[in-house]
Order: structure tokens, then sequence, then C-alpha cells
């Protein structure tokens, strides 16, 4: 058997995939930091995934023909970008899939002029938290504007 680990960009035909990561990634986004209610990546539809593949720089992960990680980013006119729906399956953390998008992101970025990313993530999530200061990331601030700790990390390039 052959096997196969592939990033690349989305499809439309790939936004239910899409919706699968992101359900299961944010679900346990929202159990292991204790936020209850419901968060916009657990409530987006098949047609909003499809705009954004259009609009966005969206890529997947694949393994052996099965998406298993995907990642958004949104270029802004002052040449910053902004990292938003990033997940893995849950039987494919820690594995490398994680940094693996991080990393083809540094290099797309890089390529077009990009000075800056930032993204958003729960202040208490350690795990994450870490696996973002791995990358190069820190946290620039924080704010209550959801009803918990979200923390601004940004990578400077």
């Amino acid at each position: 058997m052959n096997y196969s680990f592939i990033i690349r960009k989305a499809s439309i035909e790939d936004a239910p995939a899409i919706s699968t990561i992101m359900q299961e990634s944010f679900k346990k986004y929202m159990q292991d930091t204790g936020l209850s209610g419901t968060m916009e990546a657990l409530s987006e539809s098949i047609e909003e995934i499809e705009a954004d593949i259009l609009e966005r720089e969206v890529y997947i992960a694949i393994i052996d023909d099965n998406p298993v990680g995907s990642i958004r980013i949104k270029l802004l006119p002052d040449n910053t970008a902004y990292i938003s729906r990033f997940g893995v399956r849950l039987d494919y953390h820690n594995i490398g899939i994680g940094k693996s998008l991080i990393n083809l992101v540094d290099k797309m970025l890089k390529s077009k002029g990009v000075r800056k990313v930032s993204l958003h993530t729960a202040s208490k999530y350690l795990d994450l938290i870490r696996f973002y200061y791995g990358r190069g990331f820190y946290i620039e601030s924080t704010t209550t504007d959801r009803g918990y700790i979200r923390a601004l990390l940004v990578k400077e390039y």
C-alpha cells in the first residue's frame, strides 16, 4: 500500500470534508477550554465554507485520501494576514499535520510579501498556546469579547 500525505489548496468539493474537520476539532476546543454554548465555527454552513474557499486562501491536509486538517488565511490590504478555522481531526493529532499546515502558510505568506500574520485562540488552552509559541507566534493582547479570554497571537516575518 502506498501512503501519502498531501496539503493542497481546497476546492469547492472539499467543503463538506472541511465542515467535518471543523465540527470535530472545534467541539474538542470547546470541551478542552470549558466553553459552553456554541461557536461560529460550529454553526457555519457548507455555503459559508465554499465562500471562504473562493475568497480566501484555504488549505486541506489529506492522508491516504482522508481529509484530516484544514486552515484558512485572509490576506489583508495592509500586507498582513489572519488565520482562522485551523483544525485537525482528533485521530491525527500530534503527528505533525498542524505544524505542516503552519509551515506551508508561512511559506505562502512570505512568498506574497506578507510581513505579519495573526490569529486568536483561548489564552487558557495551554497546548495550543505552546503549539503557537513553538511556531514563532507571541501573544500581543487579550480580549474577552466572546465571553472568555482570547489571546491575539502574532508572528512577524
